[in-house]
């Protein structure tokens, strides 16, 4: 263990912000080299007279830069090769924002920290229909989206229409995909120093654009059947809401379905609240859940959003959201001012995938594919308590004794897999801990890369932390 000390009368910003940026710099001239312990945070905090919270955001920042790994009750090491990381990782703020997932990701690594839409021959269809829009709209690809076409709005109601609920064609509005339609709807139905509430564990990236934006967050507790009716009514008697933020079918990351009992109950709590609902069914559409959404129980307080990146193309950020009655002007709006507004080609293209028929084909082709990497999740997991759906492309794995969610990360990602700890879903600061990894499994491009990156994971787990040589 070093007997390093930084300095804290050096630097600019905060005392945690110098004492990261002085481990760094340590780190990068090799007065820190590889494979030190730095010294305990109580131990260094009484040595330059801060407190140990202090040090614990230090240690935070250069833990999420990659240079150091360490658990509680072993220490804290500097890490190999930190040049390694992508340099727009060092900055405390876009850190935070961005969560745990590195800004650019490391070149040759296997992809399990995604869940676009697998590779099933999706460009020569794209191609083709992008080559007869060009042909036939010249001036318009070429100029702003300034007028709609109605079948823009058709084709939103038509994907996302579920079983006998189908959206009404004047509540549709044509999105640049579901993530700017959720933006467009916190920003046009609430102010700045609002709540949003949130699962706790949910898709973060929501959480934190609505915290960028000026809204506050408030957290909910979910189990294996989706978010709790009676936790939701404490947060809204408590901390009042103006919207909430919902996965029902196939929440991400923990693939929970929500029963139809439960989702009568949110939908008659949020009445008597009066708060606003955000339905995200972007997996939901994958799933065929024939449990009626939230925007059929309850459509006079719920935006339903819908996209093609996880079943049809990722590349292709088209999406939809269907709105209350006479708010989809307001909502347009608010997503051209938030999203700069909406090309048409884009647009065009997302109508004629979806009214030709090509977006419903190539989803069953998507949703299969899914389901040939769940069956040999399955198989190769097998042993391991995880949740997973056939007809959706991740997993939620936990993980066995003495691992940690952060440390499996780590030793995954030295092992050439990326995935993503539980922490990259936590939608703001919780006490609880999970020990589960999320492990997508779509954007691999063969099912042979799949498997590899599967059984290198089930080796990690069967070996324990003994197979990681980041600790004594």
């Amino acid at each position: 263990m070093t007997r390093w000390l930084p300095d804290i009368q050096q630097g600019r910003g905060p005392i945690y912000a110098r004492i990261a940026d002085q481990i760094e710099e340590a780190i990068g001239n090799g007065t820190l080299p590889a494979g030190t312990k730095l010294p305990p945070q109580r131990n260094l905090a009484f040595d330059i007279g801060v407190t140990i919270g202090t040090i614990g955001r230090a240690y935070h920042i250069v833990r999420e830069r990659g240079l150091v790994s360490g658990e509680v009750g072993r220490g804290t090491y500097v890490l190999d090769h930190p040049e390694s990381r992508p340099p727009e990782q060092s900055d405390p703020l876009t850190t935070s924002l961005a969560g745990t997932r590195p800004i650019v990701a490391p070149a040759g690594k296997l992809r399990f920290d995604s869940t676009a839409a697998p590779d099933i021959g999706q460009g020569e269809i794209l191609a083709r229909l992008l080559g007869d829009i060009s042909h036939e709209h010249h001036a318009d690809i070429a100029s702003y989206a300034r007028n709609f076409p109605d079948h823009w709005f058709e084709a939103g109601a038509q994907w996302l229409a579920r079983g006998g609920f189908r959206p009404e064609v004047e509540r549709i509005v044509p999105t640049l995909g579901a993530h700017a339609a959720v933006i467009a709807v916190i920003s046009a139905v609430t102010s700045p120093g609002d709540r949003v509430a949130f699962e706790t564990l949910t898709y973060s990236q929501v959480s934190r654009s609505a915290g960028l934006i000026g809204r506050r967050i408030a957290l909910m507790e979910s189990d294996e059947f989706g978010l709790v009716p009676e936790d939701f009514e404490r947060v809204c008697a408590q901390q009042h809401p103006k919207l909430a933020f919902l996965m029902p079918s196939a929440q991400n990351p923990t693939v929970a379905i929500m029963p139809l009992d439960r989702r009568l109950a949110i939908a008659d709590i949020a009445r008597r609240y009066g708060v606003w609902l955000i339905e995200d069914d972007l997996y939901g559409s994958m799933t065929g859940d024939p449990v009626p959404a939230l925007a059929e129980i309850a459509p006079e307080r719920t935006f339903l959003v819908g996209g093609l990146s996880k079943s049809v193309a990722a590349g292709v950020r088209g999406g939809w959201v269907a709105c209350p009655p006479h708010f989809s002007q307001r909502i347009r709006i608010s997503h051209k001012m938030i999203s700069g507004g909406l090309p048409f080609l884009l647009a065009e293209l997302c109508a004629r995938l979806v009214l030709s028929g090509a977006a419903a084909a190539l989803r069953s082709r998507s949703v299969e594919e899914v389901g040939a990497r769940e069956t040999m999740a399955r198989d190769i997991f097998s042993g391991f308590e995880f949740r997973s759906h056939p007809r959706v492309p991740f997993l939620w794995l936990k993980l066995p004794d003495p691992w940690l969610s952060g440390t499996f990360k780590q030793a995954a990602l030295q092992e050439g897999v990326l995935i993503d700890d539980e922490d990259e879903f936590k939608a703001g600061r919780a006490d609880r801990v999970f020990h589960r990894i999320r492990v997508g499994f779509s954007s691999a491009a063969e099912r042979s890369e799949v498997g590899r990156g599967f059984q290198v994971l089930r080796r990690l787990l069967d070996s324990g932390r003994a197979g990681y040589d980041s600790f004594d």
